[in-house]
């Protein structure tokens, strides 16, 4: 299968990127939707910055990756390159990749960045999704 990259221009510098489509369990056994994200900055051996984020979309039923659309655009885009640069990414450098972590604290209004798909003991997707639907001044409401 051939991997679309796509290009988008940040300041003075065209950024490559392509997006991934992929899924992450819950602690419960539930499955949310979670795209991979890599960037270059300066071509395919530059230093990638490379996040994982995971939709804010509720679904429906058990398996709400099933019913997700959700994708990043440009503006997403956007926004991980400009936070990336900083908090560090270099991507003049050669070779190597630049992860952005659920340390870094980002959130896209549609996704949460996720540490779950290379860290099995990081936090639950599905307690974070439902975490940020919560009206901001009412944490620990309960949604229905």
């Amino acid at each position: 299968m051939r991997r679309r990259l796509r290009a988008l221009r940040v300041g003075e510098r065209d950024f490559t990127w392509r997006a991934r489509i992929g899924a992450v369990s819950g602690d419960a056994g539930s499955l949310h939707r979670c795209i991979n994200v890599r960037i270059w900055g300066d071509g395919k051996n530059s230093r990638a910055l490379e996040v994982d984020l995971l939709s804010k979309d509720m679904g429906v039923g058990w398996a709400p990756a099933e019913t997700d659309g959700s994708y990043p655009g440009a503006v997403d885009i956007r926004r991980l390159i400009e936070h990336a640069l900083t908090v560090g990414w270099e991507p003049d450098v050669r070779g190597g990749t630049f992860l952005l972590t659920e340390d870094h604290g980002l959130e896209l209004p549609g996704f949460l960045v996720t540490d779950r798909v290379r860290d099995p003991n990081a936090a639950d997707p599905a307690g974070r999704v439902v975490q940020a639907q919560v009206p901001v001044g009412q944490a620990g409401a309960w949604l229905p």
